[in-house]
């Protein structure tokens, strides 16, 4: 597997059993993801993505084939040798942000390096307060999450997502339940911080307006890749836009 490629995924299958019948959910999926790149991969409902996230993930594993990160057969990984990985190496922002509602903003943060251990207190809201600044919500550190608007907690969870400086950010769904702007600046987001901070994202989405921030395009459905689409280099200004 070459070294350029931060995920590959080979000959990828997963097969749920409904009493005599099988349904492919994903069905022999090939994926090349580049280090430090930002993919989107577009599919209706149905399609496999967040199965193939989930994959990538640690969450699941495949009922064929292999998922490769960095390197590592992680589909070949232990429980416990999991557990590390989604830890260490693996940063998710989700749809519905999953962000603790009796946390302040900077404590939501902080959850991922409480999780991965080996850091003070002072050390976690230190760095909470830094990322959160990066994805520009300085000034709202203290606030709960019923005190920020849609896209504001959706900037908590990117943040949480990347203050552990994970090896990829895995994004499911991460604009369907904010609004066409709001979706918008937080894609950009998500683009800016990639070309920031060089840590890979894989985006999965129904939303074609996203493909605009994407390096490539994986066309996926009924559980394959149909196709493969590179996109032209973006000429946006990098911003933190405002929400």
């Amino acid at each position: 597997m070459s070294n350029d490629f931060i995920v590959q995924t080979s000959d990828l299958k997963r097969i749920f059993e409904f009493g005599e019948s099988e349904i492919f959910a994903l069905n022999g999926v090939k994926m090349d993801v580049k280090r430090g790149e930002f993919v989107v991969v577009l599919g209706p409902s149905g399609a496999g993505k967040t199965t193939l996230l989930n994959m990538i993930g640690g969450i699941d594993q495949p009922t064929e084939g292999q998922v490769i990160v960095d390197g590592e057969v992680i589909s070949d990984h232990s429980l416990s040798e999991l557990n590390a990985y989604r830890r260490k190496d693996v940063g998710w922002v989700f749809q519905f942000f999953n962000i603790v509602a009796s946390l302040r903003a900077w404590e939501n943060v902080g959850l991922a390096l409480e999780f991965s251990g080996g850091y003070t207190k002072v050390e976690i809201k230190e760095k909470s307060f830094e990322i959160l600044k990066q994805v520009g919500l300085e000034g709202k550190e203290d606030r709960f999450p019923s005190q920020l608007s849609g896209g504001e907690q959706q900037r908590v969870a990117i943040a949480r997502a990347l203050i552990k400086k994970p090896k990829i950010i895995v994004a499911d769904e991460p604009t369907g339940n904010l609004d066409f702007v709001t979706g918008q600046q937080i894609a950009e987001l998500m683009r800016d911080l990639n070309h920031q901070e060089k840590t890979t994202f894989i985006v999965v989405s129904h939303d074609l307006s996203i493909t605009q921030f994407a390096d490539r395009v994986f066309h996926l459905r009924m559980g394959k890749i149909e196709q493969i689409e590179e996109q032209p280099q973006s000429n946006f200004t990098k911003k933190v836009p405002g929400v």
